[in-house]
């Protein structure tokens, strides 16, 4: 399932133990996700600007199941009543590993 598209992947459980993505290895996976920047080499980041203040809430809504769905929760921040700041990181290595490429890409499909 490794070669399946991000997307269609399944986050896996982490409970801490493993070492996070090297910066080299995530920078090779931004390339599957569009519009996300790295932060710090910690921190999978994208920012979206909706229309409303409606519409930033909607998508909240919408980005909490799926990520209930793979028990992999990003940090969301809405500021500026209509701008999403959408953080992931992998909590439990104090960093990036690909599940936060997983659900970014999910994310994305949202979009």
């Amino acid at each position: 399932m490794a070669d399946a598209p991000l997307a269609q992947r399944k986050c896996r459980p982490c409970e801490g133990g493993v070492s996070p993505l090297p910066e080299s290895a995530a920078r090779v996976l931004l390339k599957d996700v569009s519009g996300w920047e790295l932060v710090e080499g910690k921190t999978l980041r994208k920012r979206v600007t909706c229309k409303s203040f409606l519409d930033a809430v909607a998508l909240i809504q919408r980005i909490a199941p799926v990520a209930e769905a793979d028990d992999h929760h990003p940090d969301l921040h809405l500021t500026g009543y209509k701008r999403l700041m959408i953080d992931l990181s992998t909590h439990a290595i104090g960093g990036l590993s690909e599940n936060d490429f997983i659900l970014a890409a999910k994310i994305d499909q949202l979009l």
